[in-house]
């Protein structure tokens, strides 16, 4: 029986819960091609870190000529024209820029600082609702939740709305799973495909509203577009609007949910975090490089022939850099596998790098660290259920699908 390849066996389910020694093995071969048809594999901090600050590589998928399809794309939102992360500049940089006038500086500078004591009431309010409960799964009932009634705070839903928001983003969520989207026809992605349209019919609606009766949200901001780039159009705002919903969700769902696995792992840095709320920068930071929620970036392309490492990668083919690998060289960070949340040094790559560097970096900051704050000092007793817990089939964006924790009670 033939051996799969070694990209395979990353992608295979089975690999999902330690990727970590298959990458190691990768980054023996620091550009793998094992397919004809199949991607370009970067795998080392370095050359990664170059190649998201090289002009030469697109994300715009229309400028890939390489035969074969890419099963790890993740899909747009049908009926909504790109949003900014699959362009290049300079169209990229002015849908950028209106974005971040209303997301931080220079427009909207303590935008999401001022959300602290929102987040906290949020938190809090998850907390409380789990009573007397003796297990929980920390993903369903807070992991889950709790990104998307924040992205429903910073875009202006209003709050009687939230339960409908919620409702739609489950099956879309649902369907960016691997497998629900090897059928087209499969109920879950004819779920996906009417909660879609729900959601873009609901957004558009109330991005018009906002156009002509301001206020202090992110929706307003978008519609009135008061920079140098003017506004966007309303389907540029709606696909703006969907990629915080969908991007901003999933990366800080994994983000919490393996942060509170790994310091269940790592009961030293969970009792410390306990007694000092003010190592949540730290752990935060440690947790991206260590357990990043994006695993690897995929579908970026060459527009020209680049040469890396000896081997020429040839104008239109696919490149994937696997964040995840590099975050572990031990040509970048000494004792890569170690959490460590006292390194002196976290140059990380669980965001990205370059122009393409995840616009909610700020927000998911903040989310995890009152999240792992509160985690640790409510939850009373906490251990594992299940070590290693079930997880989610998407090799991109990796994490618990549950993470089953057992306690004595939750303290007020």
């Amino acid at each position: 029986m033939t051996q799969p390849s070694l990209l395979r066996r990353i992608t295979d389910y089975s690999s999902r819960a330690d990727p970590y020694p298959l990458y190691a093995e990768l980054r023996r071969t620091p550009v793998l091609h094992e397919e004809e048809d199949g991607p370009y594999v970067v795998s080392s901090y370095y050359d990664i870190l170059g190649l998201l600050h090289d002009p030469r590589i697109s994300s715009d998928a229309g400028n890939l000529t390489a035969p074969g399809a890419d099963e790890l794309s993740e899909p747009e939102a049908t009926g909504l024209p790109p949003s900014f992360i699959r362009l290049d500049p300079p169209e990229h940089d002015r849908l950028r820029r209106i974005a971040n006038s209303s997301f931080g500086p220079p427009h909207r500078p303590h935008r999401i600082d001022d959300m602290r004591e929102e987040l906290g009431r949020i938190v809090a309010e998850l907390l409380d609702e789990l009573g007397d409960e003796r297990e929980i799964d920390l993903v369903d009932q807070f992991a889950y939740p709790f990104p998307v009634t924040v992205i429903c705070r910073l875009l202006g839903v209003p709050r009687e709305d939230e339960p409908r928001f919620r409702a739609w983003v489950d099956p879309i969520v649902t369907g960016l799973d691997p497998d629900s989207r090897n059928d087209p026809g499969a109920p879950v992605q004819r779920a996906a495909q009417e909660a879609r349209v729900q959601l873009g019919m609901y957004l558009a609606g109330l991005a018009e509203q906002r156009a002509k009766e301001p206020r202090d949200d992110m929706l307003s901001d978008l519609m009135s577009g008061h920079g140098p780039d003017g506004a966007m159009s309303t389907m540029e705002v709606l696909s703006t609007a969907v990629l915080l919903l969908i991007a901003g969700h999933e990366t800080t769902v994994n983000l919490i949910t393996n942060g509170m696995l790994t310091l269940l792992r790592y009961p030293e840095h969970l009792r410390r975090l306990r007694e000092d709320p003010g190592l949540s920068a730290a752990i935060v930071e440690e947790l991206l490089r260590y357990e990043p929620p994006v695993q690897l970036v995929p579908s970026r392309t060459c527009i020209t022939d680049i040469e890396l490492r000896g081997v020429t990668i040839p104008k239109g083919s696919r490149i994937w850099l696997v964040l995840g690998a590099g975050n572990r060289d031990p040509e970048r960070f000494t004792d890569p596998d170690r959490f460590d949340p006292d390194r002196g040094d976290i140059q990380h790559l669980g965001f990205g790098s370059g122009v393409h560097v995840c616009f909610g970096a700020p927000l998911a900051r903040l989310e995890t660290q009152i999240a792992l704050t509160a985690l640790a000092r409510r939850l009373d007793n906490p251990r594992l259920v299940e070590d290693p817990p079930p997880y989610r089939q998407n090799a991109v964006l990796r994490g618990p699908r549950h993470l089953n924790i057992a306690i004595d009670g939750v303290l007020p």
